[in-house]
Protein backbone atom coordinates (compact mmCIF):
# COMPACT_ATOMS: atom_id res chain seq x y z
CA UNK A 1 0.00 0.00 0.00
CA UNK A 2 3.05 2.37 0.89
CA UNK A 3 4.59 2.04 -2.45
CA UNK A 4 1.20 2.27 -4.46
CA UNK A 5 0.62 5.64 -2.53
CA UNK A 6 3.72 7.30 -2.99
CA UNK A 7 4.12 6.19 -6.53
CA UNK A 8 0.59 7.43 -7.52
CA UNK A 9 1.41 10.89 -5.57
CA UNK A 10 4.56 10.88 -7.47
CA UNK A 11 2.70 10.76 -11.13
CA UNK A 12 0.13 13.25 -9.79
CA UNK A 13 2.85 15.47 -9.09
CA UNK A 14 4.60 14.84 -12.55
CA UNK A 15 1.16 15.35 -14.37
CA UNK A 16 0.19 18.26 -12.58
CA UNK A 17 4.12 19.95 -13.46
CA UNK A 18 3.01 18.78 -17.28
CA UNK A 19 0.88 20.72 -19.46
CA UNK A 20 -1.87 18.15 -18.30
CA UNK A 21 -4.23 19.30 -15.07
CA UNK A 22 -4.02 17.87 -12.21
CA UNK A 23 -4.33 18.07 -8.25
CA UNK A 24 -1.07 16.70 -6.53
CA UNK A 25 -1.24 18.82 -3.61
CA UNK A 26 -4.65 17.02 -2.59
CA UNK A 27 -3.55 14.04 -2.84
CA UNK A 28 -0.79 15.40 -0.94
CA UNK A 29 -3.14 16.39 2.19
CA UNK A 30 -5.05 13.58 1.70
CA UNK A 31 -2.29 10.77 1.84
CA UNK A 32 -0.98 12.95 4.80
CA UNK A 33 -3.78 12.63 6.99
CA UNK A 34 -4.93 8.99 5.55
CA UNK A 35 -1.52 6.78 5.93
CA UNK A 36 1.21 6.30 8.72
CA UNK A 37 3.79 6.96 6.11
CA UNK A 38 6.40 9.95 7.17
CA UNK A 39 5.24 13.23 6.00
CA UNK A 40 9.27 13.37 4.85
CA UNK A 41 8.54 10.96 2.28
CA UNK A 42 5.39 12.31 0.93
CA UNK A 43 7.19 15.22 0.20
CA UNK A 44 9.91 13.62 -1.42
CA UNK A 45 7.66 11.96 -3.73
CA UNK A 46 6.00 14.78 -4.74
CA UNK A 47 8.34 17.25 -4.92
CA UNK A 48 11.03 14.94 -7.15
CA UNK A 49 7.62 14.10 -9.27
CA UNK A 50 6.55 17.50 -10.05
CA UNK A 51 10.41 18.78 -10.46
CA UNK A 52 10.98 16.14 -12.98
CA UNK A 53 7.68 17.11 -14.66
CA UNK A 54 9.00 20.66 -14.78
CA UNK A 55 11.50 19.24 -16.43
CA UNK A 56 9.96 17.66 -19.27
CA UNK A 57 7.94 20.64 -19.75
CA UNK A 58 11.53 22.35 -20.27
CA UNK A 59 12.65 20.21 -22.59
CA UNK A 60 9.44 20.59 -24.79
CA UNK A 61 10.46 24.57 -24.82
CA UNK A 62 13.72 22.85 -25.72
CA UNK A 63 12.44 21.12 -28.71
CA UNK A 64 9.82 23.58 -29.72
CA UNK A 65 12.74 26.30 -30.11
CA UNK A 66 14.61 23.93 -32.42
CA UNK A 67 11.83 24.25 -34.71
CA UNK A 68 10.27 20.63 -34.05
CA UNK A 69 7.11 22.00 -34.34
CA UNK A 70 4.86 23.71 -37.59
CA UNK A 71 3.61 27.01 -35.49
CA UNK A 72 6.44 29.16 -34.19
CA UNK A 73 7.52 28.41 -30.59
CA UNK A 74 6.79 31.99 -28.96
CA UNK A 75 3.05 31.19 -30.27
CA UNK A 76 2.76 28.19 -27.59
CA UNK A 77 4.49 30.01 -24.52
CA UNK A 78 2.21 32.68 -22.42
CA UNK A 79 3.46 35.95 -22.79
CA UNK A 80 3.83 36.35 -19.04
CA UNK A 81 5.94 33.91 -18.84
CA UNK A 82 8.44 35.17 -21.15
CA UNK A 83 8.06 38.80 -19.78
CA UNK A 84 9.10 37.19 -15.92
CA UNK A 85 12.09 35.17 -17.19
CA UNK A 86 13.26 38.05 -19.99
CA UNK A 87 12.62 40.42 -17.16
CA UNK A 88 14.31 38.39 -13.43
CA UNK A 89 16.31 35.79 -15.24
CA UNK A 90 16.52 32.47 -14.09
CA UNK A 91 15.20 33.56 -10.34
CA UNK A 92 11.94 33.85 -12.17
CA UNK A 93 11.80 29.79 -11.92
CA UNK A 94 11.60 29.92 -8.03
CA UNK A 95 7.54 30.80 -9.47
CA UNK A 96 7.19 27.56 -11.44
CA UNK A 97 4.94 26.16 -8.91
CA UNK A 98 2.38 28.74 -9.92
CA UNK A 99 -0.77 27.27 -11.36
CA UNK A 100 -1.12 27.99 -15.17
CA UNK A 101 2.16 30.78 -15.50
CA UNK A 102 4.22 28.02 -13.69
CA UNK A 103 3.79 25.32 -16.82
CA UNK A 104 4.45 28.77 -18.92
CA UNK A 105 7.63 29.78 -17.00
CA UNK A 106 9.55 26.08 -17.45
CA UNK A 107 8.27 25.88 -21.41
CA UNK A 108 9.83 29.73 -21.63
CA UNK A 109 13.08 27.95 -19.94
CA UNK A 110 13.72 25.74 -22.66
CA UNK A 111 12.37 27.80 -25.30
CA UNK A 112 15.53 30.59 -24.35
CA UNK A 113 17.45 28.13 -23.51
CA UNK A 114 18.19 28.97 -20.34
CA UNK A 115 21.23 27.16 -18.15
CA UNK A 116 19.69 23.44 -17.26
CA UNK A 117 21.54 22.87 -13.73
CA UNK A 118 20.72 26.27 -12.50
CA UNK A 119 17.42 26.05 -13.71
CA UNK A 120 16.55 22.84 -11.75
CA UNK A 121 17.78 23.50 -9.04
CA UNK A 122 15.62 26.18 -9.20
CA UNK A 123 12.38 24.87 -10.16
CA UNK A 124 13.45 22.17 -7.35
CA UNK A 125 13.64 24.89 -4.72
CA UNK A 126 10.49 26.15 -5.55
CA UNK A 127 8.16 23.10 -5.70
CA UNK A 128 9.71 21.84 -2.28
CA UNK A 129 8.32 24.59 -0.90
CA UNK A 130 5.45 24.83 -1.90
CA UNK A 131 4.93 20.84 -0.89
CA UNK A 132 6.31 21.57 2.42
CA UNK A 133 3.82 24.54 2.90
CA UNK A 134 1.58 21.76 2.82
CA UNK A 135 2.90 19.09 5.19
CA UNK A 136 3.19 22.53 7.41
CA UNK A 137 -0.11 23.79 7.04
CA UNK A 138 -1.94 19.51 7.50
CA UNK A 139 0.79 18.07 9.11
Amino acid sequence: MDDFALGSLFLSAFVSATVAPGGSEALLGWLLVQTSLPAWQLWVSATVGNTLGAMTTWTLGTLLAWGWTWRRPADRIPDAALRWLRQWGLPALLFSWLPVVGDGLCLAAGWLRLPWLPGLTLIAVGKGLRYAAVVWWLG
